[in-house]
């Protein structure tokens, strides 16, 4: 809400503050959101009604123009400033972090001034259908006509410099971990663990696992359709894994993971952590939950079943899965990295 200060510097009510409030907002986000991502913004309303009209900007069309030639104008100006930050895809560093800014503005009481901000990733994920009063599906929702028509080509098969990638199989021994450097391409095949907020909860409360010893972590909440024995895995994206931090270095160093995978980083007690005991963080792209469902293999067991099927631990055997290090076993965090140098370009672009 403005005024607001950020970095030393107050900011008014008025669209010089709104842009501060986006870019501040755009540089916390880092990449947490899997980016490169896409803004929806409200100027003015409440705050519920804000968030609702920031997402409602979200469905407009990429290409369309902004009737408001003031706002056209800051949408353009929010997307080249966001590219100029390096956070990058994924946050990994690189010139193209977002892909579009979508701004919308409602009434206000002269003493409030919202500014709510919705972020939506690369991976559009919205349908929508229209059904007739015996459940039969009478047209689709949010699509061009004939965009459906034709079924997709399957993914291209993954390549790798080979130069960096390495292929690691678990169980993972420690040396095998620490030779492992951030920006390394990592294969991993074994059996790997799903994890959710839920089940670090109960381990937070005292709860056990002890199938987790020596073993990975996945922050993912897989779409799994069938039975026991049966059960096919139909998406397995990762989480934002920032959501785990403050449980993560206790269960790090009670159950002596070698590994967790997850998406956008973690912060500075995981980092540690990782350092102490000899782990690294393993970062999924995340809006590809359909190619990581095509490298499990069998999904193995599960457990803690009665927290629900998303928040669940299954046990996946996988091949081939991709990752990337982005926190090493000897506490260089590329995140930490892209963070602060996105901060020093922030600046140049507020001054600006």
């Amino acid at each position: 809400m403005l005024p607001a200060t950020f970095d030393g510097v107050r900011y008014n009510r008025d669209l010089e503050g709104a842009f501060a409030c986006i870019m501040q907002a755009v540089q916390n986000a880092q990449g947490h959101g899997c980016g490169p991502g896409f803004l929806g913004v409200c100027i003015g309303g409440d705050r519920a009604e804000g968030y609702a009209f920031a997402k409602q900007q979200l469905l407009r069309p990429l290409d369309d123009v902004n009737p408001v030639p003031a706002l056209a104008e800051m949408e353009a100006r929010v997307v080249a400033a966001a590219n100029r930050l390096g956070i990058g895809p994924m946050g990994f560093g690189g010139r193209f972090t977002l892909g579009g800014c979508k701004i919308g503005s409602l009434n206000r009481l002269p003493a409030s001034f919202f500014v709510s901000i919705a972020y939506m990733c690369w991976a559009y994920r919205r349908r929508g259908m229209v059904l007739d009063g015996e459940g039969k599906l009478r047209a689709w929702l949010y699509q061009e006509e004939g965009e459906f028509a034709a079924e997709p080509p399957a993914p291209a098969e993954m390549r790798f410099d080979p130069e960096r990638v390495r292929r690691l199989q678990t169980p993972l021994d420690e040396a095998a971990v620490r030779a492992l450097a951030v920006g390394d391409i990592v294969l991993l095949s074994g059996t790997i663990f799903t994890g959710r907020d839920a089940v670090h909860r109960y381990l937070h409360q005292g709860g056990e696992l002890e199938l987790l010893r020596g073993g990975i972590i996945y922050h993912c909440g897989p779409v799994v359709i069938g039975t026991p024995g049966q059960y096919r895995v139909m998406a397995a994206g990762p989480t934002s894994s920032i959501r785990e931090e403050p449980y993560a270095a206790e269960i790090i160093a009670k159950y002596r993971l070698k590994a967790i995978i997850g998406k956008g980083g973690m912060g500075e007690r995981t980092r540690q952590a990782l350092q102490e005991h000899g782990a690294v963080y393993l970062h999924a792209i995340g809006g590809a939950a359909q190619i990581y469902a095509r490298c499990v293999e069998e999904v193995v067991s599960l457990h803690l079943e009665e927290l629900g099927s998303p928040e669940a631990v299954w046990e996946l055997r996988v091949k081939d899965f991709p990752t990337v290090v982005t926190i090493d076993a000897h506490g260089r965090s590329l995140h930490h990295e892209v963070l602060e140098s996105s901060a020093d370009r922030l600046r140049e672009v507020l001054r600006t």
